[in-house]
């Protein structure tokens, strides 16, 4: 290593100091360096042979850790490797023994930074997978814990001149916080500006002839020191964004829409500095200050309909709880003391009693009882659970206090590799959103040699004019509201879609949904709902009454939560019926039953009874004492809530639905009848729903499939849209473009009609920015416009827009 001069950094383009810079030969050339950290971070790339990054990366004037100059690990990483923490931030994957881990990125500018982290790490040993979502700024990492460690991978990162830490949703929100209000207050401060600007304009607005020279050149140069911080500030992101766009130019051969704007407020400030201080012409800082506080508040309601997306990760993490019940020196005191789920460890003992959350996956060691695993499987039936049987975060236990020992936690549970699937929604656009940003792309380019070309031929008519009509034609055509036109609504949809509990996967639900032709329903926790009611009592003894038996099995039942028993005591609620007091207290026999003195309620296998098959049939019971049978209860598997509203808003779109399940050809044919449904397949196999679907796309049919357990794989992989029911492992994996967690269908129905009313939203939106464009584009060029009265207008135009798109935020 040798001290040399040169002008910048060739990493970071910092300036180099003389006597101060680093210098080395990379590929036989010479290369110059701020410090010892832009040094080995360069050495590092030029070693993978990675070096194209530096003809196409923007530049970045942070100046990285000596440290990186070594291989050693920093001590500030080395815990991640701790198996407590490592635990938290990783699941594991697939049957080799591999890891996955989700971190958010720091200081990527553009796309050249995201292939350069992903080549890296690809060469890194142990590194299976690598996926970067600019947009959200998540990384994905599939790695051998054998060959690279966690924190080995968080350091490799470092080393090429960015920066991770393991993902986790409580930080997401408050960046989005951070977010929201660090523009509010640029917002502020530009309002601020405009109006004490604006005030002392108004004697030039008014024409007043009776202010002096010097009071008019104070209140000028008032105006110019009120002015500067809304340019350095207020739209400092805003002069950012369109450097980095002109330097990435090269590679991506379009411009973004913040160029024409930072372009149109330096020439109208430069010229209202020179105006000034020459004391002939205007000053336009009343035009810049109004510019900037209109365009910062349209920014503002785009940032509230994107925010109100919630991702999928922040949606799932809802549904766990913030405390648990830890319980102290398990098994001999059981000291119970609530503290933070985020404090908990792997080997911990927990307490859930019925009717919470799971906070964590672990092994069930104490206490057996019956959870719902709805929002995992599916499934809404109760499971029931023995000792040694797994626990997963986010089921809820339903029947007696479970003691559980912890053995996943954070990103390693079952529920945290749920949410990141989710957030490949954002990982493809939709085609509309494309198509939007690649032509306002080109519309900045389009616009610029207006705004030339224009000045120059004002230049030849009236040079006076020439100037003002550059200003206003850049300022008037900014594409914002053709930019912001689709993506607005597409952000205000999702949000929407979110609320009424589907979590969309990938980004071409919505689109899918107004193209929809087919819908292939499952039937089992599709159709019907899981959650049974009393349908009939029979074999009733001589000598007891109906009511009699069915009061008798409710007070067994009574303080029971699974789904037979609270279909008896909403029976028995709505017969009003007195319930009588039993001898001895319930017994809870898992599997068989309840028992209370000589009262046996339970299967007919426990009871000796017979089994009365129905082919609508949900499950029964049977009520008996001593004597033998007293009462037999039939419950039926009831349809879905909303499922008619749903089927009707599908009907009303033309939409031929179809019944395919595995059940038995019998009750398919009878639900199919029930509902309405004419086209019907029962005893499917998996293999024969997948043919189903593909018979269907062959004739040209664009189909939308609802299923739900891994059974129905084949068909929500196979189908154009699919939608899972219920929020699980099995159903994300299985293919889905979203998960419905919402128990009832009803949501469905809404949807439809929101898909039709951001579809309409965007054509307007589209249109608007069209004929806004049409009409001030020449208005500008032929000197029609003031430059502050463009800024008004461009700026309205973009509230227009997002605020027409702001209606799709109520479904």
């Amino acid at each position: 290593m040798s001290k040399s001069l040169n002008s910048i950094c060739y990493h970071c383009g910092s300036s180099l100091l003389p006597n101060e810079a680093y210098s080395t030969d990379l590929n036989g050339v010479s290369r110059s360096f701020c410090c010892a950290g832009c040094m080995a971070i360069a050495q590092t790339i030029h070693g993978e042979g990675l070096e194209v990054f530096y003809a196409r990366r923007v530049q970045s004037s942070d100046k990285p850790s000596a440290y990186l100059a070594s291989d050693q690990i920093p001590a500030k990483l080395l815990p991640y490797d701790d198996p407590s923490l490592l635990g938290r931030f990783t699941r594991p994957v697939g049957d080799e023994g591999d890891l996955e881990t989700t971190l958010r990125l720091e200081k990527i500018r553009c796309a050249a930074c995201v292939w350069l982290c992903e080549q890296h790490l690809r060469r890194s040993p142990g590194v299976q997978d690598v996926q970067i979502n600019y947009v959200t700024q998540k990384m994905k990492i599939i790695f051998s814990p054998k060959q690279v460690s966690l924190a080995r991978l968080l350091f490799e990162i470092e080393r090429i001149g960015y920066e991770a830490w393991p993902f986790e949703p409580s930080l997401s929100v408050e960046r989005s916080k951070k977010e929201k209000r660090q523009l509010l207050t640029r917002l502020g401060v530009a309002l601020l500006g405009m109006m004490q600007v604006m005030m002392y304009a108004w004697p030039s607005y008014v024409g007043a002839n009776d202010i002096t020279v010097e009071y008019d050149l104070l209140l000028g140069w008032t105006s110019w020191v009120l002015t500067v911080p809304v340019m350095l500030y207020s739209a400092g992101p805003i002069f950012q964004a369109a450097w980095r766009s002109v330097q990435s130019f090269r590679q991506t051969h379009m411009l973004g829409m913040d160029v024409p704007i930072a372009l149109a407020l330096a020439l109208a400030f430069i010229a209202g500095t020179i105006n000034l201080v020459t004391g002939s012409g205007q000053s336009y800082f009343d035009s810049i200050t109004m510019f900037v506080a209109f365009i910062l508040a349209a920014r503002y309601v785009e940032l509230l309909a994107r925010q109100d997306a919630q991702g999928g990760a922040e949606a799932l993490a809802k549904q766990l709880p913030a405390t648990c019940e830890r319980v102290l020196d398990y098994p001999q005191a059981q000291q119970i003391e609530l503290v933070p789920v985020v404090n908990c460890m792997p080997g911990e003992i927990l307490r859930v009693s019925p009717g919470e959350v799971a906070p964590a996956d672990g092994m069930l060691i104490a206490c057996e009882s019956s959870v719902d695993e709805s929002l995992l499987t599916g499934e809404s039936k109760p499971i029931d659970k023995k000792i040694g049987d797994r626990i997963y975060a986010g089921t809820h236990n339903i029947l007696n206090p479970l003691i559980m020992r912890i053995d996943a936690v954070g990103q390693s549970t079952r529920i945290a590799g749920i949410a990141s699937l989710l957030d490949q929604a954002l990982l493809a656009k939709p085609l509309m959103v494309s198509l939007a940003e690649k032509w306002a792309g080109y519309f900045v380019g389009f616009l610029l040699l207006c705004a030339f070309l224009s000045s120059a031929i004002w230049l030849y008519i009236d040079p006076s004019k020439a100037w003002t009509v550059l200003v206003a034609v850049l300022v008037a055509s900014c594409p914002c509201a053709l930019s912001l036109a689709v993506p607005t609504a597409m952000a205000a949809a999702q949000g929407a879609v979110t609320r009424l509990g589907l979590l969309i996967v990938r980004g071409h639900v919505m689109e899918g949904l107004i193209k929809a032709s087919d819908l292939v329903l499952d039937k089992t926790g599709t159709l019907t709902m899981g959650q049974p009611e009393l349908k009939e009592i029979v074999n009733l003894r001589p000598g007891y009454r109906r009511e009699e038996a069915l009061a008798l099995a409710t007070a067994l039942e009574g303080g029971q939560r699974h789904p037979l028993a609270l279909s008896l005591l909403r029976a028995a609620e709505l017969e009003n019926l007195s319930l009588p007091v039993l001898s001895g207290p319930v017994i809870n026999q898992l599997g068989k039953g309840l028992s209370s003195g000589a009262y046996r309620l339970g299967s007919s296998s426990w009871i000796g009874a017979h089994q009365e098959l129905q082919t609508e049939q949900y499950g029964q019971v049977h009520l008996a004492d001593e004597q033998g049978l007293i009462a037999s209860f039939i419950f039926l598997d009831t349809p879905r809530v909303g499922l008619q509203d749903f089927l009707s808003a599908v009907r009303a779109r033309n939409i031929t639905v179809h019944l395919v399940s595995g059940d038995d050809p019998a009750t398919v044919a009878w639900w199919a009848q029930k509902v309405g449904i004419e086209s019907y397949q029962g005893g499917c196999t998996p293999e024969d729903k997948y043919d189903y679907i593909e018979r269907l796309q062959s004739a040209g049919r664009f189909v939308w499939a609802i299923g739900d357990g891994v059974n129905d794989a084949p068909l929500l992989a196979r189908a154009d849209i699919s939608i899972a029911v219920g929020a699980g492992a099995p159903l994300a994996s299985a293919g889905a473009d979203a998960i419905l967690t919402a128990s009832s269908l009803t949501p469905l129905a809404k949807i439809l009609l929101l898909a039709d009313k951001t579809q309409m939203v965007i054509k307007e939106n589209l249109l608007w920015a069209l004929i806004y464009n049409l009409v001030a584009i020449p208005a500008a060029m032929m000197g029609l416009v003031n430059p502050w009265i463009a800024g008004v207008g461009m700026s309205l135009s973009s509230l227009a827009v997002t605020l027409n798109a702001w209606r799709l935020r109520k479904p």
